[in-house]
């Protein structure tokens, strides 16, 4: 007990808390393939030990990195594998700077209680505009105008040259991207009709049909699918058959739906009068001369650009402002929010207590809560708030309790045989 000079007891003060369990200038964080400077500001802005690169790495060059670290962002042209993630033991959580996930093993991932997340808004904007731009281009021929020119050729003529006011569109997959591609269609005179796995209420005057109608009517068909095992080589010889005579075709969205060599041979025939194409079943790794293939190559009015439908500025920082955000959430919270393939959980901690936050991350099983709450019981612990999700085979709980129980509780957790990981937040 401490007294002052008169004898008077003084009040001791608490120990002071720290913000987090584990010092944030030794959290590591590796972004790869040049991560927006406004993601990586925001992650140095918070204390984190940040290493950014512009380019890729391959597997065992990325095994090698990831040893020692706790967040790892890439875009979509690195692949995080099972062997990957199992050369880490301290791993947070894994960020896609981007709209896709299927570079990431997330299965696995959740099975070691790594949340994966993602940017599936941000760049919806940059793909709409940049499918708009090439069915202009498609339609004005501007590919075989500007190689011509370039080489030092003049041919002007409007033969095969065609405004796209009062065209019909044919959106197959109406989710985030073709909606917006739609409402943009429609400003511009065109009329839209759509095709969707799962039933959608049109944006404006688009009418819902079946694959078919879609094909035989359109103008043009712009494919905006996920990757899943139903959607590979989705468009091939028969769909290509179906479309009208002298229509176009687009995709920007996943490489593997689209039979590339059909695509091609519908092209070459004079089936199709034209296709942009800016995703690819095999891209190259890095940037460089000599380095991609396809059967596209040479065909007859044809637009490819390498994978950069979301690849502006805009998007880019939104993409890097929104992603940034959720790993912070994640290290400094607990928040899971947004996470592809984890429970969601998103529980703010109350200033006004002073609690210690632990998070369980548990296989989901049965008994498992009542073991975790045995926990809490034998530790005396005062719980506070509570907050717990469950996805597919993993459970995730987030307890603020009281400060001298926290120690006790990480121990006990760590030794029920169903907890996967125990942190604690201070």
């Amino acid at each position: 007990m401490a007294i002052n000079e008169n004898g008077k007891r003084l009040r001791e003060e608490p120990p002071a808390v720290e913000p987090t369990s584990f010092p944030k200038n030794k959290i590591k964080v590796l972004l790869l393939e040049g991560v927006s400077a406004k993601g990586i500001g925001l992650l140095k802005a918070d204390g984190f030990q940040v290493e950014a690169l512009k380019t890729a790495l391959s597997e065992d060059e990325l095994i090698e990195k990831i040893k020692d670290l706790h967040i790892l962002g890439i875009r979509s042209k690195t692949q995080v594998t099972r062997k990957v993630l199992e050369a880490n033991t301290r791993l947070l959580a894994v960020a896609c700077f981007c709209i896709g996930t299927d570079q990431v093993d997330w299965r696995f991932a959740q099975e070691k209680g790594i949340p994966v997340f993602n940017a599936p808004f941000a760049n919806t904007r940059s793909v709409a505009e940049l499918i708009i731009g090439n069915i202009i281009g498609l339609s004005r021929r501007i590919g075989e105008c500007t190689a011509a020119m370039h080489r030092g050729a003049w041919f002007k003529q409007a033969i095969g040259c065609f405004e796209i006011r009062g065209k019909t569109l044919g959106i197959v997959g109406y989710g985030h991207i073709g909606s917006q591609v739609s409402v943009l269609a429609e400003a511009m005179g065109m009329k839209v009709i759509t095709c969707d796995a799962v039933p959608k209420f049109g944006m404006g005057n688009a009418v819902q049909c079946t694959m078919p109608e879609v094909l035989a009517q359109s103008d043009f068909v712009s494919l905006h699918v996920p990757n899943l095992p139903s959607t590979k080589n989705m468009f091939g010889k028969a769909e290509f058959a179906q479309m009208k005579k002298g229509s176009f075709f687009l995709n920007a969205s996943r490489g593997n739906v689209v039979v590339i060599p059909d695509l091609a041979d519908a092209l070459k025939a004079g089936h199709l009068r034209g296709a942009y194409v800016d995703v690819f079943p095999l891209e190259p790794g890095k940037n460089g001369e000599n380095l991609f293939e396809s059967e596209l190559r040479g065909c007859p009015n044809v637009l490819m650009t390498p994978h950069v439908g979301g690849s502006t500025e805009e998007a880019q920082e939104k993409i890097g402002e929104e992603v940034a955000g959720a790993l912070l959430k994640c290290v400094n919270e607990g928040s899971t929010h947004g996470a592809v393939n984890f429970p969601e959980v998103d529980i703010k901690p109350d200033a006004s207590i002073k609690t210690h936050r632990v998070l369980c991350i548990h296989k989901n099983v049965p008994g498992v809560m009542s073991a975790i709450n045995n926990v809490f019981t034998e530790a005396k612990a005062n719980i506070c708030q509570q907050f717990l999700n469950t996805k597919g085979e993993t459970g995730y709980v987030v307890i603020d309790l009281n400060q001298e129980a926290s120690t006790e509780v990480k121990k006990r957790l760590k030794d029920l045989p169903s907890v996967l990981r125990v942190r604690v937040l201070y």
